[in-house]
């Protein structure tokens, strides 16, 4: 992470962010934003050719036609400013929150792990929206909800479930003499084959 020098527990968590990011999964997101934007990164550098986010407005407006209007800045505001509409054009395909990053952590270089994966989690959202595109990592799980109607929840509950007191098959009293446990036939007190 570049910037100034880190001390402490700033450097701590820069040290566990860096140990978490996956180089593989960055080129993953590179390459499917590529394919669906339909033209290369402007730098070979990943964090740089994002940074004004003018590749993530097209990204958006490619998924959500007329959804922002790319503006190239060199100003800081702008540039931010087209990192926030891609992160709501995000929340409006459905991914949640707390799969998407804070414009400092992209801008600033602060958390390019957490960027990632929010790219991986458009990618999943957009394509459960029904947009014709890859899909970066595993598709999303419909939800499976079941209704059961009264009659069956009134018979489940004149059923007894010993399952639900835990398992006790393999437990029982024997070689149990006297408090303490025999094993093998042989009393540890004696050191000898137990009396009968």
């Amino acid at each position: 992470m570049s910037g100034p020098r880190k001390y402490g527990i700033d450097r701590e968590i820069a040290a566990k962010l860096a140990a978490k990011y996956d180089v593989g999964r960055e080129t993953e997101a590179r390459e499917w934003i590529e394919t669906v934007v339909g033209e290369k990164f402007p730098l070979p550098d990943f964090h740089a050719s994002l940074k004004d986010g003018v590749i993530l407005c097209k990204l958006m407006n490619v998924l959500i036609p007329g959804f922002v209007k790319v503006r190239a800045s060199k100003m800081p505001f702008v540039q931010m400013e087209n990192i926030a509409k891609f992160l709501e054009g995000c929340e409006k395909l459905g991914c949640p929150k707390h799969d998407l990053f804070q414009t400092i952590d992209l801008y600033e270089n602060k958390n390019l792990g957490q960027v990632v994966d929010a790219i991986f989690s458009l990618s999943r959202h957009a394509a459960k929206a029904g947009l014709d595109i890859p899909i970066l990592g595993p598709k999303l799980a419909d939800k499976h909800e079941v209704e059961f109607t009264e009659e069956v929840l009134n018979a489940g509950k004149h059923i007894i479930n010993t399952f639900q007191y835990g398992y006790s098959g393999g437990a029982n009293q024997s070689g149990v003499r006297n408090g303490r446990r025999e094993i093998g036939g042989i009393d540890p007190g004696r050191g000898g084959p137990v009396e009968a």
